[in-house]
């Protein structure tokens, strides 16, 4: 096989813009929230949240703690034996087959802001580990879920809450899950991400072609 002999520098530009474009599209350059956003969002939160307080002091807490960058949501919950009976819930469906009418359109949705699952999986015993915390013991799966930013989760939230279509998808949710506890990790990191994987596999494919140009230059 034989490579032009600009072939290799060609292939390093492709890579090199592609590459650009994917990090700029998957990370967030907007900082941290500003104090005009969080005053925004607050109001948003007080909606969702029926005026609970507690609720809406975490709310504020996340937002004000803000760094700009992205974050995992790490979820843990436990889905009821049969989901609660409401609009858009066949008889004889399981709380799994009712969790993905609202999971398959919320992923559909967030992904496009670079949003999505870094790990998922279904407890394979109850928790071994647990103390000062009561009724935890049983749980049916975990999820750790990356976004871009803290703007990005709450600009969803809002319009979770403009669009009565996608708001609904949220009944699914509580009628398929008992319980649930989720929580923010940030600062974080895993070996998976994206922009490094990508990184990687591109610099091997230009230096594959770098190598095979040079040998049949």
């Amino acid at each position: 096989m034989s490579f032009p002999g600009n072939l290799a520098a060609r292939v390093w530009l492709v890579l090199f813009l592609i590459y650009v474009a994917f990090f700029s599209w998957y990370t967030s350059f907007e900082g941290p929230l500003t104090s005009e956003e969080i005053a925004h969002y607050r109001g948003v939160v007080e909606e969702l949240s029926d005026g609970d307080p507690e609720r809406i002091a975490v709310w504020q807490h996340f937002m004000q703690t803000d760094t700009g960058d992205d974050f995992g949501m790490i979820s843990v919950v436990d889905l009821r034996e049969t989901p609660t009976p409401i609009e858009g819930v066949e008889p004889g469906e399981s709380s799994e087959e009712v969790l993905a009418e609202y999971t398959e359109p919320f992923f559909g949705r967030v992904m496009r802001s670079g949003a999505h699952p870094v790990l998922v999986g279904w407890a394979a015993a109850p928790a071994i580990d647990i103390w000062g915390i009561e009724g935890a013991s049983d749980w049916s799966q975990g999820v750790i879920v990356r976004w871009r930013s803290r703007r990005d989760i709450l600009k969803f939230a809002e319009s979770m809450r403009d669009e009565a279509g996608d708001s609904n998808i949220h009944d699914f949710k509580i009628a398929a899950i008992e319980k649930t506890i989720a929580y923010p990790l940030d600062p974080w990191f895993h070996l998976g991400d994206p922009r490094l994987v990508f990184a990687l596999v591109f610099a091997v494919i230009g230096l594959s072609v770098q190598a095979f140009s040079r040998r049949d230059g």
